[in-house]
């Protein structure tokens, strides 16, 4: 499988230092593209949102959900465990069955194990 064809989710804080964890998921998230992986970033799907748009942040949230369910494997970010969303799409992506990974190397070290097939 060409790691293009994977599509990978982030998740992590939003709430707190806004324009840190901003900062964080887009360095992450070009980390992995550069790995060869396409990514999902949602901090950046609805960056400052929480001042652009009126919605209620649970719309957000289960939006993101939605786009995970499609996803190939999550990416945590460091400190997740703090954020209540990453602590929901955690839950989610194991209910799912979808692999979750924590750094890069068990990122590469999951895509090494999956088996080849033909596209």
């Amino acid at each position: 499988m060409n790691k293009r064809r994977v599509i990978v989710y982030i998740s992590g804080p939003y709430r707190g230092d806004i324009e840190e964890n901003i900062c964080k998921a887009r360095q992450m998230s070009i980390e992995i593209w550069k790995a060869g992986y396409t990514v999902i970033c949602p901090h950046l799907n609805t960056f400052h949102f929480e001042k652009d748009c009126t919605l209620p942040e649970k719309d957000y949230i289960m939006g993101d959900i939605e786009i995970l369910r499609r996803v190939d494997i999550v990416f945590m970010l460091e400190n997740w465990q703090k954020s209540e969303g990453a602590n929901i799409e955690h839950e989610e992506a194991f209910r799912q069955g979808i692999p979750i990974v924590y750094n890069l190397e068990h990122l590469e070290a999951w895509y090494a194990a999956k088996p080849t097939v033909p596209i």
